[in-house]
């Protein structure tokens, strides 16, 4: 949101400032307190992170791998159960089709997963992951 604000206030730069480096300067401080900011969010985002993941309660700390194993399990219903139970029905010639999941809920979810999976791999890949 916070780059959208951005581009119209650079551009507001140039009706007030006649100064080329010093609309430059300013653009750069918009530019990098942005950056600052979006950062500061993910460092906090972290830590409520951390503070769920080492949490007693299966409820608190267990949401994020609940969350992976219904995906797991909606991508295994829909590209190995589903097609395999359709598959023996077509043979038994029953005549019945079960329909696959929607998935286009799931995905998003699933991608963000991933994402962050890709993420901690190339932190141990490049030694930057912290050690306890």
């Amino acid at each position: 949101m916070i780059e959208k604000l951005i581009g119209p206030v650079s551009g507001l730069l140039d009706k007030f400032i006649e100064d080329k480096d010093q609309k430059a300067k300013l653009a750069h401080d918009l530019a990098t307190m942005a950056e600052r900011h979006a950062q500061e969010l993910a460092k906090g985002q972290l830590e409520v992170n951390k503070v769920e993941a080492g949490h007693h309660s299966l409820f608190v700390s267990g949401w994020r791998p609940a969350v992976g194993w219904v995906c797991v399990l909606g991508m295994a219903g829909n590209f190995m159960v589903i097609p395999f139970a359709n598959f023996v029905l077509a043979l038994l010639e029953i005549g019945v089709k079960v329909p696959l999941i929607d998935t286009a809920t799931m995905m998003p979810v699933l991608m963000g997963m991933l994402g962050l999976g890709a993420m901690r791999t190339y932190e141990k890949k490049s030694g930057v992951e912290r050690k306890k």
